[in-house]
C-alpha cells in the first residue's frame, strides 16, 4: 500500500486523473490524501467532486476555504461568483448529495503511525497538535449539524486573529476556520494576519509566513498543506511541505507518495502563463 498526497485540485478533474494514472494509484490498496480545494477556478468540479467522493475509504481530504465558499453559496449565505465556474455542480442533479457528503469532511487529518498531518492552510504555530485535533473537531461537527448554516454565515470575517482557550462560540469557530483554511502569515507572537495576500519575501514587517515561526506541533511530525499556490511548493523548513502548485493557474498537480518521498507532476492542460498574483488573489 502507498500513501499519496495531493495539492489543490481546484477543479482540475483531467488533471487528477493523469497524475494518479502516473503512479498506478489502486484505490483497493492505495491511499490518497487531499489538502482541499477541490472546486472552484478549474473547469470541472463537480466531476472532481463525483469522482473522489466514488473513491470512499481510499481518500483522507481536508475542506479547504474554496469548498466552505461552496457549502455558503449552496446554503443561499454567498453568492455564486462567475470566476468559480461551480454553476454546473450547484444545479446538478446529484448536487444535494455531493454538498451533504462535503460538509461531513474534515478540515484536519493526523496520521500518529505515518507521522503526518494535513490542513488546507496548516498549522497555527500557537497550537500544539492536541489544541489542532479539538478545534478541528469542533468545526466539522458543526458543519456536519443542521445548525451549519449559521456557522457558514458567521464563518466569513478577519477576527479575532489571536488563540486562547477562552474563545468560544462563532468566534472561536471563526477563528479555527480561518487558521486551518485561510492562514498565510502571522505576526511574530502568532496572531494571524488575515490581510495580507503578497508573495514570500515581499510581505511588509513584521510579518512572516505561519510555517517561518516556532511551532508547537510535534517536529516528528510533517505538516502537509496547500493553500498557497505562489509558494510552487517550495522554501518551507524541513517538516513542512506546500503541495498547491496553482494547477487551475496554468501550473502543476503535484503528487508526494510518502513512502519514497516521491514527486510526481501533471502540467495543466489549458497552458496559461502561471500567475503567482492571481493565484495570491483567488485563494
Amino acid at each position: 500500500m502507498s500513501t499519496y498526497l495531493i495539492g489543490d485540485v481546484h477543479g482540475c478533474y483531467d488533471e487528477l486523473k493523469s497524475l494518479l494514472a502516473q503512479a498506478a494509484f489502486d484505490p483497493e490498496h492505495d491511499r490518497l490524501w487531499l489538502t482541499g480545494d477541490l472546486v472552484a477556478r478549474g473547469p470541472a468540479s463537480l466531476d472532481v467532486l463525483r469522482f473522489v467522493r466514488s473513491l470512499g475509504p481510499a481518500v483522507r481530504m481536508v475542506l479547504g476555504n474554496h469548498d466552505l465558499h461552496l457549502l455558503a453559496v449552496y446554503a443561499g449565505i454567498s453568492r455564486n461568483k462567475p470566476k468559480d465556474r461551480i454553476t454546473p455542480l450547484l444545479e446538478a442533479p446529484d448536487a444535494d448529495e455531493l454538498i451533504n457528503w462535503l460538509r461531513r469532511q474534515p478540515v484536519l487529518q493526523v496520521d500518529d503511525e505515518q507521522k503526518l498531518v494535513m490542513a488546507h492552510a496548516g498549522i497555527t504555530p500557537q497550537w500544539d497538535i492536541d489544541t489542532a485535533k479539538m478545534c478541528a473537531r469542533e468545526v466539522e461537527a458543526v458543519l456536519s449539524s443542521d445548525s451549519y448554516p449559521l456557522f457558514l454565515d458567521a464563518m466569513y470575517g478577519d477576527m479575532p486573529n489571536n488563540w486562547t482557550p477562552e474563545l468560544s462560540g462563532l468566534a472561536r469557530l471563526r477563528f479555527s476556520t480561518n487558521a486551518l483554511t485561510r492562514m498565510r502569515y502571522c505576526f511574530p507572537n502568532g496572531q494571524l494576519d488575515m490581510i495580507c495576500k503578497d508573495a514570500p519575501g515581499t510581505a511588509p514587517a513584521p510579518l512572516k509566513p505561519w510555517f517561518e515561526l516556532p511551532r508547537l506541533v510535534d517536529p516528528e511530525y510533517t505538516i502537509v498543506f496547500g493553500h498557497w499556490a505562489s509558494l510552487e511548493g517550495k522554501g518551507t523548513p524541513e517538516g513542512v511541505i506546500g503541495l498547491d502548485t496553482g494547477c487551475c493557474w496554468g501550473g502543476d498537480l503535484t503528487m508526494l507518495r510518502w513512502e519514497d518521498r516521491r514527486y510526481f507532476t501533471q502540467p495543466a492542460n489549458r497552458g496559461e502563463a502561471p500567475d503567482h498574483a492571481g493565484r495570491l488573489a483567488a485563494s
